[in-house]
């Protein structure tokens, strides 16, 4: 009854802000052990959960997490259920992460299809909150 929660994008920032250039540089030895700790948590069938310690870099850019989430190896489909109900569920929130009759619900509409290309969740068109839109795209 334990989950991951692995804060991907914070251990990368770190090592960018060390002087780390990642696709340049081979990966320092803290990214190789993320990555193979990470493939053999979703190997085990780990409950892995999204986080992302922002404030470790830019906040706005979480989306960053769940992008490394998928660059390591963990199935779109997976990472988007992490980040929603799988969320809810570790931390027994019983009216979240879903969208249900009774369920408390933000919604965020985005410019693509996140299950085939999870970056599309940088480009926010709608966000609805308690029922009300708060933010508009305007095209």
């Amino acid at each position: 009854n334990v989950a991951l929660c692995p804060t991907i994008a914070a251990g990368e920032s770190i090592m960018k802000y060390n002087g780390w250039q990642k696709g340049k540089d081979p990966d320092p030895t803290r990214i190789v052990n993320k990555k193979m700790s990470m493939k053999a948590a979703i190997q085990a069938g780990v409950h892995i959960i999204a986080g992302g310690d922002v404030g470790v870099f830019e906040h706005g850019e979480n989306v960053l997490e769940l992008e490394l989430m998928v660059e390591y190896g963990m199935p779109i489909n997976d990472v988007l259920r992490s980040v929603t109900s799988g969320n809810a569920e570790v931390f027994q929130l019983k009216n979240l992460g879903q969208v249900r009759e009774g369920y408390l619900a933000d919604l965020v509409a985005v410019e693509g299809d996140p299950s085939t290309d999870i970056s599309v969740l940088r480009e926010v068109t709608l966000v609805i909150k308690d029922g009300k839109p708060v933010f508009r795209k305007l095209k």
